[in-house]
């Protein structure tokens, strides 16, 4: 078997090396390790540190195009590569390499497809409170759309089999992490969690620039998640809130109506705002029904695409 341990890196020089010397070339129940980096666009020397450091294999982009865009493409080369298993880290060093064996393992025993780590984020210190509660908000919204129970959605330090790589397919330009752990549990996939140990901290995250650019990233990545993978859920729920709001607007104003003497006249307000609020969430109700048909063609998309690497793999 083989195993490809991929680095996703944008101007990484200076960590690079670092978290490159802290790999193993040994795996239990691997007969090969190779080390491949996503060289997403850098302007300085990283991927001479990466080949000076021995990496066996270099994705490139000519331009940024984001850490997802990233990790996907670094998923279709170890594909191509042969992987039989693939481990994915960070060029910062965050996660300690000496786990690694403990991702891996639950997929060489058949137990899993995709292993996430587990952080401990209350022990993190340079971790802010504000980043550890979006970490906690993150990984829950993603257990609710997943039906799974990975409680560090967020952390980039997972390992998958073959069969899950090929199955998996990233839309935020952002990040991966949410949207690979809701595909998982939505494909039945068998989705674990290990704890896992973190090195110290030797760079600013790439994706935290501040925390109120964070906050506004996390808070747009969430309602993304339900949009596209609960369509129903989510504008069904606004839909029947709207609704329900303007029914009983709209039922004051009928007992109000018919207790009132002949000629009643006031609170024609409340019947305006019963009849839009009525109508708006009869409406969202029915987009709820359009993006959930929008959503199972999607479904079939990713399993045309699935199937398409299946045959090639066949081929091969």
């Amino acid at each position: 078997m083989k195993l490809i341990i991929q680095i996703p890196c944008y101007n990484e020089a200076e960590t690079l090396g670092i978290a490159l010397s802290a790999l193993p070339r040994e795996v239990p129940g691997f007969d090969q390790v190779e080390w491949l980096i996503i060289d997403d666009g850098s302007k300085d020397d990283t991927v001479k540190v990466a080949l000076a450091h021995g990496v066996d294999h270099v994705v490139r982009h000519t331009r940024n195009q984001g850490l997802a865009r990233g990790f996907m493409n670094g998923l279709q080369a170890c594909l191509e590569y042969g992987a039989d298993v693939i481990v994915n880290t960070d060029a910062d060093n965050q996660y300690n390499a000496d786990d690694i064996p403990l991702l891996t393992q639950p997929i060489v025993d058949g137990k899993a497809d995709i292993v996430v780590g587990a952080r401990p984020i209350q022990a993190i210190e340079h971790f802010s409170p504000v980043k550890k509660l979006l970490q906690k908000l993150g990984s829950w919204v993603v257990r609710v759309a997943s039906k799974t129970d990975i409680p560090d959605a967020p952390s980039g330090f997972r390992a998958m089999s073959r069969a899950a790589a090929r199955r998996l397919m990233v839309f935020s330009d952002y990040t991966y992490t949410l949207e690979t752990i809701i595909q998982a549990g939505q494909k039945n996939m068998a989705i674990t969690s290990v704890p896992i140990r973190v090195n110290g901290d030797l760079r600013p995250s790439r994706l935290v620039k501040s925390i109120s650019s964070y906050i506004r990233r996390s808070v747009i990545t969430i309602v993304r998640v339900f949009i596209i993978y609960r369509p129903f859920r989510f504008f069904g729920s606004i839909g029947l809130f709207l609704f329900g709001v303007g029914f009983l607007i709209g039922l004051r104003f009928l007992f109000k109506w018919i207790g009132a003497e002949a000629g009643y006249e006031g609170h024609i307000q409340s019947l305006i705002l019963a009849s839009s609020l009525m109508v708006v969430g009869f409406q969202t109700i029915l987009i709820a029904f359009v993006a959930d048909l929008l959503s199972a063609n999607r479904k079939l998309m990713e399993e045309v695409r699935t199937l398409t690497l299946e045959n090639r793999d066949f081929r091969n």
